[in-house]
């Protein structure tokens, strides 16, 4: 792949990681990102502070400070460098502050999503991948998840334009030859992640001797998968593209493949813990016993994911298996080293 990737959502957690790992592969890489106040944007910042000093002889990092919805800048981007391969992991993330501000998701996630794909269409990519969410699920009960089942019951808006994600790659997939591999990441955690997910938000009560609020009593458990997996998962999906399933059957849709180039895949660790067992690790790393407040489920939340990962591993060989005990200090030690 000579011509550039470009990387949408580059100043955020995982579009930074996979900037980074492919500027120290030698890939040229056109970054977009709006830089928007949903968290800290210092943090933001320094994440592409590191991306702007991987500069080598034989690649080019290019940064442009743009958001999705505004169409002809990325129509205008896309013209000049041509990318054959897009990651877009832009989009109002989180589940519930889709409760408080609905129309972001509407904004970025179906309206910036579509024109992400008239921009792949228009200029002839070859592949997109694109972050979708463990949260499509919604109500399923079935344990674990499986890209096979069906996802027609989402309980929150944010996982209602992930789903609609999923379905808008697809018909470009069809209609235009759209390489397209829809990832389903399953709660991803390590350094520099998010300030509105457990982990930091944890940490950071953990360290100031606050209280955590642990919803539905504890009793929740989470498919939480190290960044570092996420990531290597990514460059080899990048590099063995989604294909036309030959023993597709229209009669028994398999959800997971199609009759066009069009893949969905879970990236998530096999294994779900429990959230006190979470923050137990937690504790052990930042020698700190946890304050708790036990409180009810909140709207829009589910209390159990856990990844089934076998259409993955039969895909390109591998799957997101980091131990928790050794993400969690690699947290934690990012963590302290970058707040303290």
């Amino acid at each position: 792949m000579n011509k550039p990737i470009l990387v949408t959502g580059c100043a955020g957690f995982i579009g930074f990681h996979i900037c980074k790992k492919l500027l120290e592969n030698g890939f040229n890489v056109i970054g977009i990102d709006n830089i928007n106040n949903y968290y800290d944007i210092n943090l933001k910042n320094k994440r592409l502070a590191i991306l702007s000093k991987l500069h080598l002889k034989n690649q080019t990092w290019n940064f442009y400070k743009t958001d999705l919805i505004n169409k002809d800048k990325l129509f205008e981007i896309f013209k000049e460098y041509n990318p054959e391969t897009v990651i877009n992991l832009a989009a109002q993330a989180g589940v519930r502050y889709s409760l408080e501000n609905p129309s972001a998701y509407i904004n970025s996630n179906i309206v910036g999503f579509s024109n992400i794909l008239e921009c792949c269409r228009s200029s002839k990519v070859k592949r997109l991948l694109y972050a979708s969410s463990s949260s499509v699920y919604g109500g399923n009960t079935k344990i674990p998840f499986s890209e096979n089942d069906p996802v027609n019951h989402p309980v929150s808006l944010y996982a209602a334009t992930k789903r609609s994600n999923e379905l808008m790659a697809h018909t470009y997939s069809h209609l235009y030859k759209l390489s397209c591999i829809g990832l389903r990441l399953f709660t991803v955690y390590g350094p520099w992640g998010r300030p509105d997910m457990a982990p930091m938000i944890f940490a950071d009560a953990i360290i100031n001797k606050k209280p955590i609020k642990v919803f539905n009593h504890g009793n929740m458990s989470r498919s939480f998968t190290f960044i570092d997996d996420v990531i290597q998962n990514i460059f080899d999906l990048m590099q063995k593209p989604a294909v036309i399933d030959q023993n597709f059957n229209c009669k028994y849709p398999n959800p997971s493949t199609s009759f066009a180039p069009n893949m969905i895949l879970n990236i998530g660790n096999s294994e779900s813990i429990n959230l006190e067992k979470f923050i137990s690790y937690l504790e052990t790393e930042f020698g700190i016993n946890a304050i708790k407040e036990y409180e009810e489920t909140q709207k829009g939340d589910v209390n159990d994911t856990q990844a089934d990962d076998s259409l993955l591993k039969n895909w390109i060989g591998d799957s997101p298996k980091t131990p928790l005990s050794i993400g969690i200090k690699s947290f934690a030690d990012w963590y302290k080293n970058y707040y303290f």
